[in-house]
């Protein structure tokens, strides 16, 4: 067993911001998200319903970028619940550049009669009610949805969410070997989706659809708990 908690600083008052944040929303789709409310962070992990989230994204900076689509995967440490799961891809705000196309393979032809996001928000927050967010990196999905609500909308959104990444950053802090560690065989350590799963003996999915992300977060985080934690786990250890 691992001892806890397995990533820095987690935030433990959820429940109580998102009565807070319900109170001050405006736009009916964050307030019915806010007031659907928040699990306890005593909650077990075995208890608690979750959406695996991945977008894929012109760049990397939610300020600049845009996202191009979208994958979720409703799921509990138990089963993945494929028949509910969504994928879509984007109209993004600014043209596509070719490092991106390369990336995920998303054309300027997939994207002339695609919808805005904001079209797809209802059936997104429809997944996102009442469950914990999990990616693999939350500076992306978190962030970017984030921006594309206020630029939208006129006012953002927050929510907890279990990262993947962070949980394996925190299983390998040492991943990164000095050089002098190197100059005796230490390999580093990469905490990327794909080269996690190997250490996990999870099968090799390609990378960069953001519904097979999205699968392969969920599949990652449920072999996470059985090797490093428990199912009674409190999701007050792991949500950030």
């Amino acid at each position: 067993m691992f001892s806890k908690p397995a990533a820095p600083q987690p935030q433990k008052s959820w429940p109580e911001r998102f009565e807070a944040l319900a109170r001050e929303a405006k736009n009916p789709l964050l307030k019915r998200f806010y007031k659907t409310g928040c699990v306890s962070a005593d909650t077990p992990l075995s208890k608690v319903p979750m959406v695996a989230i991945d977008f894929e994204t012109t760049g990397l900076d939610p300020s600049q970028h845009s996202i191009v689509s979208v994958g979720m995967v409703p799921f509990t440490l138990k089963s993945i619940e494929l028949a509910e799961a969504h994928h879509w891809i984007v109209r993004p705000r600014q043209p596509l550049s070719q490092a991106s196309i390369e990336v995920h393979g998303i054309t300027h032809s997939d994207i002339d009669h695609a919808p805005d996001i904001e079209d797809i928000l209802p059936t997104m927050f429809k997944l996102m009610n009442g469950r914990i967010a999990v990616v693999h990196f939350r500076a992306i999905e978190r962030e970017f949805l984030d921006v594309a609500l206020q630029y939208r909308f006129g006012e953002g959104i927050t929510f907890p969410v279990i990262d993947t990444m962070a949980i394996e950053a925190h299983l390998h802090p040492d991943r990164r070997p000095t050089r002098w560690q190197q100059f005796f065989g230490k390999k580093p350590v990469s905490i990327r989706l794909a080269d996690s799963r190997i250490r996990y003996r999870l099968p090799h999915y390609p990378s960069h659809n953001a519904l097979v992300d999205a699968l392969a977060t969920a599949e990652l985080l449920q072999a996470q708990i059985l090797h490093h934690f428990s199912p009674e786990t409190p999701i007050g250890d792991l949500w950030l």
